[in-house]
């Protein structure tokens, strides 16, 4: 299989918010760099069709107070050139109190708890803000809640999930709609020899059952739809950790959420991105 290479000379401050826009397009991967950002699809469209509706995104960042002023260009990458390039630039990353995120093909050189991810093709490395922050929002509330059942909302690669399994939640489920996704989760789990964490394929509805923590870190239309089966799902004095909002988005989010049931507890900036943390009473 090709794919298609995407390079984004940006500014610095509009990087957060093309990789969220690239994110929902079915970005595959990225790689951020001075002056800019390298995006990576599955070639489902063509070079001009995803350059054409990053250019329809500018009157957004406009609209944000960000820097629209980014250009683009293309190219065509074999599989094995592709694959070469995500392991040059996949670096360990240490989050929290106590857990560092590595690929693979690393070793750890610390007695901090290890997240083995090898993100295949599949966005979530750690290295995003709003990943970092609900990792450290997971550790915060493994000390404090009942550590029972964790529901990830959106996995990804499963580092959220992967990080609540080593962090002492007793059964955690993860959720996803895109199948690549389900199998790089799954991939990871074995690879942190886990048994405590189950990926499925699917959305929101197919999480039986009730839970002490959910996770979503997912864009703020989707959190503001899913609200309602959201609050369903969380048990009494449970907590939610809702993130992938740019600065501006929250409030329809914990609107949706307040009317579903839940009370707003905390909201957490890292550069433009918020994450909420939203309590069932």
């Amino acid at each position: 299989m090709t794919y298609i290479e995407i390079n984004i000379t940006a500014p610095e401050d509009s990087h957060d918010a093309l990789i969220n826009k690239m994110s929902g397009m079915d970005a595959i991967g990225f790689i951020e760099q001075d002056g800019g950002l390298i995006a990576y699809f599955e070639p489902k469209q063509s070079p001009a069709e995803i350059c054409d509706e990053l250019g329809r995104f500018r009157p957004v960042l406009e609209a944000s107070g960000l820097d629209a002023s980014f250009s683009l260009s293309h190219t065509v990458l074999p599989e094995k050139d592709w694959n070469e390039t995500w392991k040059k630039n996949f670096t360990p990353i240490d989050v929290g109190d106590n857990l560092t995120i590595l690929p693979s093909w690393l070793q750890p050189k610390t007695d901090r708890i290890p997240i083995i991810i090898d993100p295949g093709m599949v966005f979530g490395t750690g290295h995003h803000e709003t990943t970092r922050t609900c990792l450290s929002l997971i550790e915060k509330a493994s000390k404090k809640s009942i550590k029972q059942r964790l529901l990830d909302i959106g996995t990804g690669t499963g580092i959220l999930a992967i990080g609540a399994g080593k962090l002492g939640f007793k059964e955690v489920v993860a959720v996803d709609i895109d199948p690549l996704c389900v199998d790089a989760a799954a991939r990871n789990v074995a690879a942190n020899n886990l048994i405590n964490v189950e990926i499925k394929e699917g959305g929101i509805s197919i999480a039986a059952g009730t839970f002490d923590v959910i996770v979503a870190n997912l864009l703020s239309e989707i959190l503001t739809e899913i609200a309602p089966d959201l609050a369903v799902r969380l048990n009494h004095g449970g907590t939610a950790i809702l993130s992938g909002m740019l600065i501006g988005q929250e409030d329809g989010v914990i609107q949706a959420m307040i009317s579903a049931g839940l009370t707003f507890q905390e909201k957490v900036t890292d550069n433009n991105w918020v994450t909420l943390v939203m309590k069932l009473t």
